[in-house]
């Protein structure tokens, strides 16, 4: 078997021979993809407008016309109710060989493993909603301003304190975007001469945050402690480049949980490294609150670290809490430093005040503001169902990532060709999943991501394992298997 380190802790297994067809998959679509653009070429049908340089990338419109559209079916499925553990997923068609989808006027009702709806506060609740279309009828849809001009409401306020007591903190600030709160945030908290030092996988909001700062920015191996203090020593001894001189300040950027592996951070570890060389740690806990921890509370509660010990939380609202937006936690000086630099305090439209409502409802039943334990027994019915999910569907000998109450599990398909074979069949039998392939993935480590909510029932689950079997059997998924016999 062949060995792919993609964790310190984990390893993902696959057979030679399924890498070996992986590899070979994409050079036959590579292959025949300069095959197609050749004839294409040739017969005149792709040029610029005369004068003029292409638009966009030849290497990323080379992969969307010859990899992406062949399976683009399986992306942007457009459904017509409440993202619950059932939605109604809207049918299409192509007559264009998948470059352009087409509503049929169809619709189909599936078991939704694909939306993060963690805690099951997408759809209509009963203390929830009725607070939201109060104050939608109070509001309005929008505060048509951003927060430092006429967009802060009392309840945008309230939301704010509620959340910094939430995770511990002095102080927050809310955004009215999720993928913004991480990349207007980092530009404002460092810059050049700063150094970052972050994880290998972590989001592309914070990708894109780190580049648009212009600190000099250090990757380190995905959750590896160890190869994070090496690399931090290192950049500590030898300064800024050129010049030599210290750092201006150094942030480490972690998540709670990695999206793409449903893992969690070695965080007690990682707080120990910036403590001993006094660098502030960024920690972005957008599928963590709320689905982590006995109370939700996140990565600090499940991993025993005290929240003082992390300078920066993030967080967003679009997992565990059925809205929008995100939010920064910290000390009071530095929310405020943001509420006066930061564009999206500065510039974007305040959060929807209804989206606000939400998140508030949805803390206090948590918190058991309604005088009930509903809150605390959704977290712990997550935890049940995404433990027990994972255990069955190791069992059915799947290769399938992510860490102990975990509602994220990757179900690892490798090949190209069972990216779109498997999303097909298991919509076809009525369950709607995720589906990533390369680039958004390593080549050889395409996967199903599943996503576990509260909601489902194990009636759910237990119809979700029968479709995924047969899926299985007929995608050939069945890696754990492989390797017993191979180690006899």
């Amino acid at each position: 078997a062949m060995a792919i380190k993609s964790d310190v802790r984990h390893l993902v297994v696959l057979p030679y021979l399924t890498a070996l067809g992986v590899y070979f998959s994409y050079s036959l679509l590579y292959l025949f993809g300069h095959i197609r653009d050749l004839y294409f070429h040739l017969r005149g049908k792709r040029k610029s407008p005369s004068g003029y340089a292409p638009i966009t990338s030849d290497d990323e419109a080379f992969y969307t016309r010859n990899l992406y559209h062949r399976i683009q079916d399986c992306w942007n499925r457009p459904i017509c109710s409440a993202p619950d553990a059932w939605f109604d997923v809207m049918g299409r068609t192509s007559f264009d060989n998948n470059k352009t989808m087409k509503l049929t006027g169809t619709y189909k009702n599936c078991l939704n493993l694909g939306s993060y709806n963690y805690l099951g506060f997408a759809a209509s609740d009963p203390y929830c909603t009725p607070k939201v279309i109060e104050t939608l009828e109070k509001y309005g849809w929008s505060t048509c301003s951003s927060r430092m001009d006429a967009g802060t409401t009392e309840i945008h306020t309230e939301l704010e304190a509620l959340v910094a007591d939430y995770v511990g903190k002095e102080d927050a600030i809310v955004y009215g975007m999720g993928f913004a709160t991480n990349s207007v945030t980092i530009p404002s908290l460092v810059g050049p001469g700063c150094l970052v030092l972050s994880d290998s996988l972590n989001h592309t909001s914070i990708v894109a945050g780190v580049r648009a700062s212009g600190a000099k920015v250090k990757i380190f191996r995905h959750n590896d402690a160890n190869y994070l203090e090496k690399i931090l020593r290192d950049t500590i001894s030898e300064g800024q480049p050129r010049t030599h001189r210290p750092w201006k300040k150094i942030l480490i950027i972690v998540e709670g949980i990695y999206s793409m592996e449903g893992e969690v951070c070695a965080l007690r570890e990682i707080v120990e490294i910036k403590k001993k060389y006094k660098a502030y740690l960024y920690l972005d806990e957008a599928h963590s609150i709320g689905a982590l921890g006995k109370t939700g509370r996140g990565a600090c509660e499940y991993c025993g670290v005290d929240p003082r010990d992390v300078d920066i939380m993030m967080g967003t609202f679009t997992k565990s809490f059925g809205s929008c937006g995100g939010y920064i936690a910290g000390d009071k000086d530095l929310i405020q430093y943001l509420r006066c630099v930061a564009p999206g305090s500065l510039y974007a439209t305040a959060m929807s005040p209804p989206a606000v409502k939400q998140v508030t409802s949805a803390l206090q039943l948590i918190l058991g503001a309604d005088g009930s334990t509903r809150g605390i027994s959704k977290i712990k019915q997550l935890h049940d169902n995404a433990n027990w999910f994972r255990e069955e569907l190791k069992k059915l000998g799947l290769d399938v990532l992510g860490d102990e109450d975990s509602p994220v599990m990757p179900i690892m398909l490798y090949s190209p060709g069972k990216i779109g074979a498997f999303s097909r069949y298991c919509l076809e039998r009525n369950v709607a999943v995720v589906v990533v392939g390369f680039p958004a993935t390593p080549l050889l480590l395409s996967r199903s991501r599943v996503c576990i909510s509260a909601a489902h029932s194990r009636e759910d689950l237990e119809f979700a394992l029968q479709v995924i079997e047969e899926a299985a059997d007929a995608c050939q998924l069945r890696y754990d298997s492989s390797i017993e016999k191979l180690h006899g």
